[in-house]
Parts: structure tokens; C-alpha cells; sequence
């Protein structure tokens, strides 16, 4: 009795966590479809602004925006990492968290001093256990990140690169493909000219004619910035879209474990109930022959 008492406990608790797992993976396909659309919204202006940026850099300008231009010595880098505030989630901090350890071994070893900029609880506290102290530790973007939020991140990079304080940026964070395909990336967003020339790295050089009403200088000043922000913040929007669809898959393998293993613990309660039953019947048999 006592061990059928034992498998109808842990078979209780069983249901219990798949209650939560299953209620889990149907927060996270919500918060999926949500973020998704708000990925792919931002997925087609960024891509069109990027064009339109490294279109313009390769155009005989006399003028050039600051942001477009590498500075003649790379010295400080900063390498912003984009993590989740909650675990539950599969592999997907591990792997952002890898490649950022990749690209910060590289730029170390390229004697630059890397300023770490660290954004969500496990990044910070996986790289607090390996020792490595980030300058900078950001909580509050949650699956939901806003433009204003990263727009006043960007618009410190920005001036911080204009006078010279950092050669150069890097973030870590997990690229959304599609909704069957994400995989962690290290992107450079600073200086620009890097990411016109992955745009237009297909194309061979040329020239561009331009007319600019009300004048070159003004609308540099005006979308160099802009795309940049934009950029920086789809990095946000595909870590959170990221992230929930690996959470909805974690949560979706654990219910589907709770559910095997509930079939599991089942099974094996109805043979040891019926063993039990077995044994009593055997025991009332064997008294009553010992009556006759």
C-alpha cells in the first residue's frame, strides 16, 4: 500500500507541474505572436532606411555624417549583450551568451578595452559567476521593449562615438530569421559604414546622383541617426520575439515529458494496485483454508 501511496503522490505532483508548463507555453505563444508582429513591422522599415543609409554612403557627397566614418584606431569597443530576465527558456541565453564570450575574446585579444553593457538577469549573472564585470547592467526591457527606451541607449552611443569615447559597438543577441529559424549573432552597428557595406555587399561600387531639397548636410544629420536607432532597436525586438518562441518550445517538450511520464506513473500504479489486490486475495484464500 505504501507504494502505491508513493507513485499516486508523485503522480499528483506530475499533473501539477504539467499544469503550469502547459499554462507557460500558452503565455509565451501569445507574447510570441504579439512580438513577431512587432519584429516583422520594424524588419521591413529597417531594412529600407539601411538601404537608403548605404546608398548614400557610397554617393560622391562632399559631406559625411561622423556615424558613417571608422575611426583611424579602434581602442574602445563596447559589446552590448542581450539576455532574458527569465530563465525556462531552452538553450536561448546560452548561445547569445557563447558567441558575446566569443567576440569579447577576440576584441581583448586585439588589445581594445571592451566595455561590457549587459542587458537581462541571466546574462548578468552568468557573467558574474565567469568574473567578468560589465560596466553597465540594463533589467528593465522586458518582452515588450519600447522605442523611447532604446532610443535613450542609442542617443548615448551615438554622442559617445561623435566625441570620440568609444571606436566602436557590437551587439550580442539572437537574430530572428523566422518563426522556425533564430540563431544567436554578433552584429557591429557602429560605425554605420560597416553595416552599408553588408547591405550592399552584393553590389559592386558606384555612384550615386542625388538632388537633396532642403540640403545634404540636413538630411544626413536627420537619417544617419535614425538609422541606427532603428537598427538597435530591431536587435531588441528579435531578442523578445526570440525568446518567447524558445520558451513556448521549451514548455511545449516539458509538458509533452509530464505527459509520457504521467502515462508512466499510471502504469505503474495500476500494477502495483493490482498486485496489492492480488496479495489480499491470496491472504483471505490462505485464512479461509486454514479455517476448513
Amino acid at each position: 500500500m505504501a507504494k502505491a501511496r508513493a507513485i499516486v503522490k508523485r503522480l499528483k505532483a506530475v499533473k501539477n507541474i504539467r499544469k503550469i508548463t502547459r499554462t507557460m507555453e500558452l503565455i509565451a505563444t501569445a507574447r510570441f505572436k504579439k512580438a513577431m508582429d512587432r519584429a516583422s513591422e520594424a524588419a521591413a522599415y529597417t531594412k529600407k532606411i539601411s538601404e537608403l543609409v548605404a546608398d548614400l554612403s557610397q554617393a560622391n557627397l562632399e559631406f559625411h555624417h561622423p556615424l558613417l566614418e571608422k575611426h583611424e584606431t579602434e581602442k574602445n569597443s563596447v559589446l552590448l549583450v542581450l539576455t532574458s530576465n527569465r530563465g525556462l527558456c531552452g538553450g536561448y541565453n546560452s548561445g547569445v551568451l557563447k558567441a558575446a564570450l566569443k567576440r569579447y575574446k577576440e576584441l581583448t585579444a586585439s588589445g581594445q578595452n571592451v566595455r561590457l553593457e549587459v542587458s537581462g538577469k541571466r546574462g548578468i549573472s552568468f557573467l558574474k559567476f565567469q568574473g567578468i564585470a560589465a560596466s553597465q547592467t540594463y533589467t528593465h526591457f522586458e518582452d515588450r521593449p519600447t522605442f523611447e527606451e532604446v532610443d535613450e541607449l542609442a542617443s548615448r552611443y551615438i554622442l559617445e562615438y561623435v566625441e570620440g569615447k568609444i571606436d566602436r559597438l557590437d551587439v550580442a543577441y539572437t537574430e530572428f530569421v523566422s518563426a522556425s529559424r533564430q540563431q544567436a549573432a554578433v552584429h557591429s552597428l557602429l560605425p554605420i559604414g560597416v553595416l552599408a557595406e553588408s547591405v550592399k555587399e552584393t553590389e559592386t561600387a558606384q555612384k550615386y546622383d542625388y538632388e537633396f531639397l532642403p540640403s545634404a548636410q540636413e538630411i544626413l544629420e536627420e537619417i544617419v541617426p535614425t538609422a541606427f536607432k532603428a537598427r538597435l532597436f530591431k536587435c531588441f525586438l528579435d531578442a523578445a520575439v526570440s525568446e518567447q518562441i524558445a520558451r513556448m518550445v521549451a514548455m511545449k517538450g516539458a509538458t509533452e515529458n509530464a505527459n509520457e511520464m504521467v502515462g508512466t506513473l499510471s502504469a505503474q500504479y495500476n500494477r502495483a494496485r493490482q498486485s496489492q489486490i492480488t496479495s489480499e486475495i491470496l491472504e483471505i484464500i490462505g485464512g479461509a483454508a486454514a479455517l476448513e
